[in-house]
């Protein structure tokens, strides 16, 4: 076994885990949280990136002072040495990246105008200023650094969730090891109070787990045998055992935590506009500093270089674009980070955007706007057929264990764990109608009418009057009886959709492949515009795209699975309770982790405080920026107005973007 492996974090950097081979009660070092790991030196890093910035600091106010008391011994030698010592240190880097900008054929960009812009200040004898600005402009970075930080701190708990110990059952006696090393199949044990480390199927007969880190709803759930458990969920009742079902790089938590990753780098149109904007606007203002500092030789009569040369100087710190290019982004990783404390996660910073302006909500029923939580009600045994209904159910549940429906689901558990005389092979399953198998060389099906009618099975005309859901079962051509099956509305839902009319949302359709009397008793209960049943999934599609070249902003909500195709077409596809789901990871732009309706009321208000609060931040810059443009043009403002309309309209910026993370959203 390779014992250096690279274990992803949070999308932010990769951590090197170099433990041993795992051996019975042995615990590997603990990567990136153990007192020599990297995530400790990376706080000493952090601290030392500060030092050459406080120590310019200190120069730069004590250079002022000995300028202001005129020390005799600051001479005009021992003033620029002062000086240039402290512009170095803070202004190295920043040259040293110009420099590289330029080599590659970069030259307009922010490094560039400030290198110009304060070593002009120094040509000038402005040395002060010149150090001043470059000082603040870097200490804008550190703020900007530490911004991003803090807004990835919800993030960053995610990661908290996965631990760096597990016990895993192997010949019968606990060895613990990290989770890495534990492969698909084997048995992890937890106690109470402790992390799930990976994913997998509860072998015990049930306990209470916390998802709270995971889904946002505070609510802990009893899950029982046979039932998934993610990772990250906290066991808070008794001793349990689970079978791992994906490797530690697999498990779903290290997919969301990927996602999350690349949801900055889709841009909303406000970000493209103002990254488009920055590379025509920066050479633009370059040239008129230029020309501020030359044309006025030939119109002004007492023109002198220094003085035009130092407006010129004001007017590039001023353009710099920086608060413009830090904020922004900063503002919509700030909404992605809110997101996901609150058990949302946007898969790009365009959806923050696009959410907000939908004016067509388009649902699925089961396991959006019900439970999806069936119960069997019934089984009705065909006329004439010798079979007992326990002894339908069972062959049914033969057959629907095959599936992950929620319909099968039910049937199956009503059989419980008994034991299960019936085996069913080649089973084939037809999305939105039903199985097909063969169950002791017969061909057995499973599933609604529409599947009975597609191999030409005859059954009674009662069962298309039936409004609960039902499962009618076959053999060998024959029609056996039905089995129906029972949900309910979501509590809340009612008022969920009202609440979104209210926010802008003009028209909401339901479509499913539920039976349409099932479909549109939920929908006259619910107030919904339209409603549609029986529906394939290239029905849905067909549906959607009417909708779509109607000029209508269609948003989709799903499960994520037999839903893919709709969810992927749609303007915004989003999928309910995916955190589960590989397909709604994979296909859906906005997942909601927990199967709560009203969070989608949430996403919304998150998608249009982030975009109020980067507009306010593009109109806060232009604004003071275009002001003291003006003054500084006539020589009013300096450099240190200067470094304001900079610096301290970035720093403003980048706070008004951290609040985010700290607003409420219902």
């Amino acid at each position: 076994m390779d014992n250096n492996k690279n274990i992803k974090a949070e999308g932010l950097e990769t951590l090197e885990y170099s433990g041993p081979e795992p051996v019975k009660e042995k615990m590997p070092p603990n990567p990136g949280r153990g007192e020599t790991g990297p995530q400790k030196q990376g706080i000493h890093h952090h601290s030392l990136a500060y030092l050459p910035t406080i120590i310019s600091l200190v120069f730069l106010s004590a250079g002022m002072v000995l300028d202001y008391v005129e020390a005799a011994w600051f001479t005009a030698t021992i003033r620029l040495l002062w000086y240039g010592f402290a512009y170095i240190l803070v202004g190295g880097k920043v040259l040293e990246q110009a420099a590289r900008n330029i080599a590659k054929g970069d030259l307009f960009n922010e490094f560039f105008l400030m290198g110009i812009a304060t070593l002009g200040a120094f040509y000038i004898g402005e040395y002060a200023e010149g150090v001043a600005v470059m000082l603040f402009y870097v200490i804008g970075e550190h703020f900007q650094d530490s911004a991003v930080r803090k807004s990835k701190k919800s993030i960053k708990s995610l990661v908290d969730n996965r631990p760096d110990v597990v016990k895993v059952l192997r010949e019968e006696q606990e060895m613990s090891m990290h989770p890495s090393y534990v492969a698909v199949g084997e048995t992890i044990r937890l106690r109470a109070g402790e992390k799930i480390p990976l994913d997998g199927t509860l072998i015990s007969e049930s306990s209470y787990f916390a998802t709270d880190a995971l889904t946002g709803e505070s609510k802990p759930q009893t899950i029982k045998r046979g039932e998934k458990v993610l990772a990250g969920m906290v066991n808070l009742e008794n001793v349990v055992d689970i079978k791992v079902s994906a490797a530690f790089a697999d498990s779903t938590l290290s997919k969301v935590l990927l996602l999350i990753e690349e949801a900055s780098g889709r841009k909303a149109k406000t970000q493209r506009f103002i990254s488009r904007l920055a590379r025509v606007y920066t050479p633009i203002v370059v040239f008129l500093a230029l020309a501020l500092a030359t044309l006025p030789f030939f119109f002004v009569d007492n023109y002198v270089f220094d003085e035009w040369l130092y407006r010129a100087l004001v007017f590039l710190v001023i353009s710099c674009p920086c608060a413009l290019l830090v904020s922004i982004p900063l503002g919509y990783f700030g909404g992605i980070g809110a997101a996901s404390k609150n058990g949302i996660l946007f898969k790009g910073s365009n959806f923050l955007d696009l959410l907000p302006k939908a004016d067509t909500l388009v649902l699925d029923k089961t396991g959006t706007l019900t439970e999806g939580v069936f119960e069997v009600q019934e089984v009705k045994i065909a006329e004439g057929e010798h079979i007992s209904p326990d002894e339908l159910l069972s062959m049914a549940a033969a057959l629907e264990s095959q599936s992950n429906h929620p319909v099968a689901k039910a049937i199956t558990q009503a059989v419980g764990t008994a034991d299960k005389k019936w085996e069913v092979t080649d089973v084939r399953e037809f999305s939105g109608r039903g199985l097909k198998g063969a169950l002791a060389g017969k061909v057995m099906l499973a599933g609604n009418t529409q599947l009975l009618d597609e191999h030409q099975i005859a059954y009674p005309a009662v069962l298309e009057d039936e409004v609960e859901t039902l499962v009618a079962v076959a053999l060998e051509g024959r029609y056996l009886g039905h089995i129906t099956i029972a949900d309910r509305i979501k509590e809340g839902a009612s008022a969920t959709l009202k609440e979104l009319r209210q926010m802008g949302v003009k028209e909401i359709l339901m479509l499913s492949g539920d039976k349409d009397t099932v479909v549109q008793s939920v929908s006259a209960d619910l107030g919904i515009d339209q409603a549609y049943g029986g529906l394939l999934p290239e029905d849905k599609v067909a549906k959607v795209e009417v909708l779509k070249k109607e000029g209508k902003t269609v948003a989709f909500v799903g499960d994520g699975i037999n839903d893919a195709p709709v969810i992927t077409l749609a303007d915004i596809g989003i999928a309910m309770g995916g955190l589960g789901s590989d397909a709604a990871i994979e296909t859906a732009d906005v997942v909601i982790q927990n199967d709560r309706l009203d969070n989608i009321i949430t996403a919304i208000n998150i998608g249009k405080k982030t975009r109020q609060v980067v507009w306010q931040n593009i109109g806060m810059a232009f604004g003071v920026k275009a002001l003291v443009l003006t003054f500084g043009a006539f020589g009013v403002a300096s450099l240190w107005e200067a470094v304001f309309a900079d610096v301290g309209v970035a720093l403003l910026a980048i706070l008004n973007a951290v609040r985010i993370q700290r607003m409420k959203f219902r």
